[in-house]
């Protein structure tokens, strides 16, 4: 049975870093591809629950700039499973009315994992519910760099003045600049670090770890993250008393 939760206090965006797959598929005694492979039933089961609990934002760490370093057979059999996943996981977002977006240097991509990404990007750009953005040859170091390039190539050009320069301009020229920052962020796997993972953005982010691998992250462990979440108080620099105080006006 479902644990309850409060179907009113749902964290409009929720992000995942999905971890584990590796060392699952070493105690099946298997390669570490076979673990990114038995991922998709967890990624699946993750973006229907959001879906079906009006979650506006979800982000899946897929890919970090830093797993290019990784061995190339596995780094080759990520990118083919990218591509056979998106492709036949586009009709089931489209069932559930979730738009795919990504955040990253997606140019990096090899140019059939790229095509299918933007076509699936297209095919579901009108759905209005859901957004599953999968972060995808990203780090929050490398977007942070870029923001910057941008912000001293627009300043050389007199286009934007220091004085100018606010927590709100940065924030408009990184990639997530389109979506809320996360309520929530998950990670799945038992370690309890960041991975240079939306850094800027998870400022005041509630943060949940859990020992359970991706394989094996199912519906019950986004409601008991979830549930975890609800039971917090969220007090943004502020007192406990002072959110009491607002809460109740």
């Amino acid at each position: 049975m479902d644990m309850e939760i409060n179907k009113n206090n749902i964290p409009q965006h929720i992000a995942v870093i999905m971890d584990g797959n590796g060392r699952w598929a070493k105690q099946q005694a298997k390669e570490r591809i076979f673990g990114h492979q038995n991922a998709i039933t967890a990624v699946r089961d993750t973006v229907e629950t959001a879906a079906e609990l009006g979650v506006k934002c979800l982000t899946l760490y897929a890919f970090s700039t830093e797993n290019w370093n990784r061995p190339q057979a596995e780094v080759d059999g990520l990118m083919q499973l990218l591509v056979k996943c998106i492709h036949e996981e586009t009709p089931t977002l489209q069932k559930n009315n979730i738009r795919l977006q990504t955040i990253g240097n997606t140019q990096s991509l090899p140019t059939d994992t790229y095509n299918e990404l933007m076509k699936s990007i297209e095919d579901t750009s009108k759905n209005t519910g859901t957004t599953l953005i999968l972060a995808l040859s990203y780090s929050s170091r490398w977007e942070i760099k870029e923001a910057l390039k941008k912000i001293v190539t627009e300043a050389k050009d007199g286009k934007i003045s220091e004085d100018e320069i606010t927590e709100t301009t940065l924030q408009n020229y990184l990639n997530t600049k389109n979506y809320p920052d996360p309520d929530l962020l998950i990670r799945t796997g038992g370690e309890h670090r960041i991975s240079n993972f939306l850094l800027w953005q998870i400022a005041y982010t509630e943060l949940y770890f859990t020992q359970k691998l991706w394989p094996d992250f199912r519906k019950a462990d986004l409601i008991e993250a979830i549930a975890d979440y609800q039971g917090r108080q969220r007090r943004f620099g502020k007192t406990g008393d002072q959110v009491i105080e607002n809460n109740n006006k």
